[in-house]
């Protein structure tokens, strides 16, 4: 395990004893009384009010060079004699804040603290806002310490410095601190709370709190506020809550375009994207006065993406154009995505040329999206390009490179660039590059290499890591390893369905029947369901939804009828149904009718039925493509002469010809 150290905070010098009062020497008048000329003591020319003009002049002065953004000469005069009043002891504190200086924020917090501003809580909450911007969050904390008047703004500025910080659990512990002396919250407050929740690591003494903060504000009026629902909308997202963000969102007295978006992004970032673009459909009817913005756009082109929804993601794309968007970040890089998680990779690589600027983010769009099709050599030579430009790599562009060599099989290259993340960019692995690491070594067979990266770890292994292993141990039926990556899956997902499920199956392929249905009676104890395969297609701009042995769908019959044929046609080519995958008590025939009901078969033949002749069918899967389904799209794509992309939860599969891009490599 990695030990880190929190950052001392800069230590500020206790405040200097103010100086005696100057030495003055009074001379005696010798003149008639009325007939000298007045000493420089006497009222006509008061010490005092000149010494308060000259301090009035030099806080103007010192006032506007920092209103120019002159810092430097501001604090000169500032070291000079003066007696600085809060609104320039402000300016200053605003102008460090800007010129990103922290040297220059402690030497104005030094003067503060010298001229008895220190109780000050207006100042106390300007300096702990400034900390927080220059990323000195102990600083910050020490000026709240320091500070007994403690206003609720005083409050709210340490809460949103240490979310901003993903400092959250601390944020929940102090909002506890300043219900207990008494102190009523205000809506900044439950914003900064509740954004606390968000930005901390998931778990449920979070969720819980969220929800005894969702009823403070319902109980102290703030329900039909605006902003404060929608970021609890965010906080329910988080969590993974849509039904109870759905609920917020639908109570919403009020609604403006952030509550829309942050609705639309909940459903994008839980597998919901049918959700989340029939949504975005619906504000479109609902709000002719509401236009989407950018953060929109990016939520409708994940959803876009996900669906493989590449007409409907076209449609945006003109959209983002008319609107002006085509110049934002985050908004291309999602197009990028979009149309490399739609298959269409040149459109991609056309997007990603013409940015004229580019961040990680957009490099990481591009990496990703040849990784999942399979293309490894092609997304290490982006990723160097990335490099080479002056752009460093972020956790996430080493997930995204990683992910590419294990599609690909290249073993050495992603042990290397591995290597490298510590030795040559101070990155250290998570456990999602532990978990690429275990699936690259695993796929390609080297379950004991991939075992002992495992036991090497100095972070503890998640559910990621021991799930990439058991995936594994399925493709490769090593069922000693299987057993040791399950024990530990069901100790840390108990409620995962899926590692069941993946057990069961790999003992079914060694015929450890007696072992099915042990872990079979364990998901019935605890009352957990396998998540039913579910496939999307888009046909003629219109996305259809399948599930496994479909009844509902009103052409089930024709499907059926094609899917028959198409069946009896390969097994005169060579084409055995793979019923060992069907773990049901049931006759042969039974088991290939179970097959022929899969969902992406369903969705095949839906395409092939009502789509133009040699149109390319485009298909998206919520589990990971099954052997059967596999081995029947070949087929078909060799009878049909027809190109079927089916990107299921991994990677893509381009299938035309007979042959799938994948080489069964998958």
């Amino acid at each position: 395990m990695f030990a880190f150290q929190s950052p001392q905070p800069v230590q500020l010098p206790s405040p200097a004893p103010p100086p005696p009062p100057p030495f003055r020497k009074h001379l005696k008048c010798t003149a008639a009384r009325g007939s000298c000329r007045p000493p420089l003591c006497s009222l006509t020319s008061n010490p005092t009010i000149s010494t308060s003009a000259a301090a009035d002049d030099k806080n103007r002065v010192i006032q506007r060079l920092c209103e120019r953004g002159e810092l430097k000469r501001a604090l000169r005069v500032l070291s000079q004699e003066t007696d600085p009043n809060q609104r320039t002891y402000e300016l200053l504190i605003l102008s460090c804040a800007r010129q990103n200086s922290l040297s220059d924020g402690l030497s104005v917090h030094r003067h503060l603290l010298e001229n008895g501003f220190d109780q000050d809580p207006f100042l106390a909450t300007k300096l702990i806002n400034m900390y927080s911007e220059l990323d000195a969050i102990e600083n910050a904390r020490e000026v709240f310490d320091k500070t007994r008047q403690r206003t609720i703004y005083v409050w709210n500025a340490l809460f949103r410095a240490l979310a901003l910080a993903g400092h959250g659990h601390e944020v929940i512990d102090l909002y506890r601190r300043m219900n207990w002396v008494g102190i009523p919250s205000d809506r900044f407050t439950y914003n900064y709370v509740l954004k606390a929740c968000v930005v901390s690591e998931c778990g449920l003494s979070l969720l819980k709190k969220g929800r005894e903060i969702h009823a403070h504000i319902l109980r102290h009026g703030y329900g039909g506020h605006v902003h404060i629902m929608t970021t609890l909308v965010d906080m329910y997202a988080r969590f993974g809550c849509v039904k109870w963000a759905g609920i917020v969102f639908d109570e919403m007295p009020e609604k403006n375009v952030v509550s829309w978006s942050a609705m639309i992004a909940c459903y994008a970032k839980n597998g919901m994207p049918f959700e989340a673009l029939e949504l975005f459909r619906e504000m479109n009817l609902e709000t002719n006065d509401l236009l989407p913005n950018s953060v929109t756009m990016v939520s409708v082109l994940q959803a876009c993406a996900a669906l493989a929804a590449l007409e409907q993601g076209r449609l945006i794309h003109g959209y983002v154009l008319r609107r002006g968007l085509d110049s934002i970040l985050p908004v291309i890089s999602a197009l990028v995505t979009m149309y490399a998680r739609c298959g269409k990779l040149d459109r991609a690589q056309q997007v990603f040329d013409k940015m004229d600027e580019r961040d990680v983010v957009s490099w990481n769009s591009l990496i990703s999206g040849y990784g999942v099709h399979g293309f490894g050599e092609k997304a290490i030579q982006v990723f160097n390009e990335m490099i080479i430009s002056g752009i460093p790599p972020s956790p996430i562009s080493f997930v995204s490179v990683l992910g590419a060599c294990s599609h690909a099989g290249l073993v050495e290259e992603g042990k290397m660039l591995f290597d490298s993340m510590v030795r040559e960019h101070r990155i250290f692995p998570s456990v999602e590059h532990y978990a690429c690491m275990v699936d690259l070594l695993g796929r390609a067979n080297r379950l004991d290499e991939a075992a002992k990266i495992i036991e090497e770890m100095r972070i503890e292994p998640g559910p990621k890591v021991w799930g990439s292993l058991l995936g594994s141990c399925r493709i490769h039926r090593n069922v000693e390893l299987a057993e040791r990556a399950s024990a530990r899956l069901f100790e840390l997902e108990p409620m995962n369905a899926g590692n069941y499920v993946l057990l069961a199956d790999i003992y079914a392929e060694a015929q450890m029947w007696d072992e099915v249905r042990k872990v079979k009676k364990l998901l019935e104890a605890r009352r957990l369901q396998k998540v039913p395969g579910r496939c999307w297609i888009e046909v003629k701009r219109k996305i259809y939804s399948f599930a496994s042995v479909d009844e509902l769908n009103p052409q089930i019959e024709q499907l059926h009828a094609l899917l028959l044929n198409l069946s009896m046609e390969m097994k005169e080519d060579g084409y055995v149904p793979q019923t060992k995958i069907v773990h049901y008590d049931l006759d042969l025939e039974g088991k290939e009718r179970i097959l022929l009901g899969h969902s992406e078969k369903l969705a095949v033949a839906f395409g092939l039925i009502n789509s133009a002749k040699g149109e390319t069918i485009r298909i998206t899967k919520n589990l990971r493509l099954c052997e059967d389904c596999h081995s029947v799209t070949k087929f078909i794509s060799k009878y049909t002469k027809r190109e079927i992309l089916v990107r299921d939860v991994n990677r893509f599969h381009h299938f035309k010809d007979g042959v799938c891009s994948c080489r069964d490599y998958w």
